[in-house]
């Protein structure tokens, strides 16, 4: 006969203490993710990884900066093309955060609802057996009835919520008062979880289905703007965007007024901005509207926001052979507040060779010891302005594809100076120069204004305004109801009657004290009433 020993049997799996099978660790990181601690971390997660996108030029918000600022950062600009930082809110690691905050909050806020709900049809709890060992408390002794003193306190605990009588038992008597109040607080905390939800809720919209983009119109009447993809300067739309999306509107800026300080600590600053425009909506009348920072024109869910102005000088270029290779206003843009401004000039088809500048524009007189004698940049009746443009000949690689009009390509062209001096070509308005060498000649005709203006719909932006309100009133009902719970015992004793007082701040740092002492008070001075 045989017999089975321990090692000759199946071997079953035995977990390690502590161990998790797949379901389990599945069931820990759900809980971790839904509690509110990971939720406040992804919040300040999401705070943290939108701090970029305020302090680098966003290509969606101002593509014009973000060029500026990749060309004056070499070598930080790839790191921070790789890391998305120039296009913050679009990048995978933001999304993530966004994404898994959205997660948390639904699952932290969905079982603490079910939690309130059941709490709302709850009674407030039994009166403790000894109320005197509560924090805040008291007692005396008086010759009213039990039942006078317990009519007498539910009466003076109006607006809290009682528990309902069930009878005299041992382990619930009725010669108590239990109240409870400050429900709200917990309510006014799931109204500011659930607002949050309601804002992010409402950028996702604005992200999927709304665009944003920018464009430099020239202020008069020949100049203007049609809401077409073709016609902006550059576009960021959402990933369900779609051209027929684009509220169908034209608009022109008829005169542009900048108002300066210029006397006191605050010279050269802007004091306000103010374009006069004419817009049309489809095919309805045409209307005004003073355009002006903060201030947006909207159209239909369109918002026409006023960003920043800036001049462009208008430039004659003719070549050898006398004809216009180029000719019209150059978009300048602004190097400093004083409105010192940089603009390319581009001349392809000049005969016998291309022809490009590039420079600066002065809007004002000059300049003493380094600083502009006009801080504010008003360029005034443009007797002052002034082009200092280098000039360059030969191969400008104007022909190699799309450009930047805010750049040239000199590395295989030749520099030109006025009677090959080595100068730049420097011009007040009205003057003209020859080119050496029989090239042709450069003129500054005139000054116009142009005004940068951003664009954008946002869908669900009211929903975000809802969800802000709602923060608001959840924050401050979190912060100012005071959830407490109050009881009342009276009961016979050596020939009176034995009335006891507790109360309990269930939020910590509420004053009950003084609860406790004004409703002995109320319940004393009842009955001195009664007796008068």
């Amino acid at each position: 006969m045989t017999t089975s020993t321990p090692d000759n049997d199946e071997r079953q799996d035995v977990r390690r203490p502590g161990e998790l099978n797949a379901r389990e660790l599945a069931r820990w990181g759900w809980r971790q993710l839904t509690s509110m601690r990971t939720a406040l971390i992804l919040l300040l997660l999401l705070a943290l990884a939108a701090v970029p996108g305020s302090l680098i030029p966003q290509d969606g918000v101002d593509s014009l900066k973000a060029d500026q600022w990749r060309e004056a950062h070499t070598t930080l600009t790839p790191i921070y093309e790789t890391l998305g930082l120039f296009n913050v809110y679009s990048t995978p690691w933001f999304a993530a955060i966004y994404l898994l905050l959205m997660v948390s909050l639904v699952g932290c806020i969905i079982p603490r609802c079910l939690v309130y709900a059941r709490a709302m049809r709850a009674q407030p709890p039994a009166t403790p057996a000894n109320l005197t060992r509560l924090p805040d408390s008291t007692t005396y002794v008086t010759d009213e009835e039990p039942e006078e003193v317990l009519a007498a306190a539910r009466k003076a605990l109006r607006g809290y919520r009682l528990r309902r009588s069930t009878g005299s038992t041992t382990e619930s008597p009725d010669d108590s008062v239990s109240a409870e109040k400050g429900y709200l607080r917990e309510a006014g905390n799931l109204v500011f979880h659930m607002s949050l939800i309601i804002v992010l809720v409402a950028f996702a919209l604005g992200s999927l289905f709304g665009y944003k983009g920018g464009v430099i119109v020239l202020v008069g009447e020949e100049y203007g703007f049609a809401n077409e993809m073709s016609q902006y300067d550059d576009l960021k739309p959402g990933s369900l965007f779609a051209p027929e999306d684009l509220d169908e509107f034209t608009f022109k800026i008829d005169d542009f007024h900048a108002e300066w300080l210029t006397t006191g600590k605050g010279a050269g600053t802007a004091r306000g901005f103010n374009s006069k425009i004419r817009y049309t909506e489809g095919t309805g009348e045409e209307k005004a509207y003073d355009l002006k920072v903060n201030h947006p024109l909207t159209v239909g869910g369109t918002d026409v926001f006023l960003l920043a102005h800036g001049y462009a000088p208008v430039i004659t270029v003719r070549d050898g052979e006398g004809n216009v290779s180029y000719s019209g206003p150059t978009i300048f843009l602004p190097q400093s507040q004083n409105l010192l401004s940089f603009g390319v000039v581009k001349a392809p088809y000049s005969s016998p060779e291309e022809l490009g500048f590039q420079g600066l524009f002065y809007p004002f007189e000059g300049t003493v010891d380094g600083e502009p004698v006009n801080l504010t940049g008003d360029i005034g009746d443009g007797s002052h302005a002034m082009l200092s443009l280098q000039g360059f000949r030969g191969d400008l690689n104007l022909d190699a594809g799309p450009q930047s009009v805010y750049s040239l390509d000199t590395s295989k062209a030749h520099m030109m100076s006025p009677d090959h001096t080595g100068k730049a070509f420097n011009l007040r308005l009205g003057e003209s120069a020859e080119l050496p060498d029989g090239l042709g000649s450069i003129s500054f005709d005139d000054v116009q204004q142009w005004n940068r203006v951003q664009i954008s719909k946002s869908p669900g932006k009211e929903w975000a305004l809802l969800g802000v309100s709602l923060a608001l009133v959840g924050l401050l009902g979190s912060l100012f109801i005071r959830p407490r719970r109050v009881w009342v015992r009276a009961r016979r004793a050596d020939g009176g009657t034995l009335v006891e007082i507790a109360a309990l701040d269930r939020s910590g740092g509420g004053d009950t004290a003084a609860v406790v002492t004004g409703l002995a008070e109320t319940l004393r001075g009842a009955r001195t009433h009664e007796e008068n």
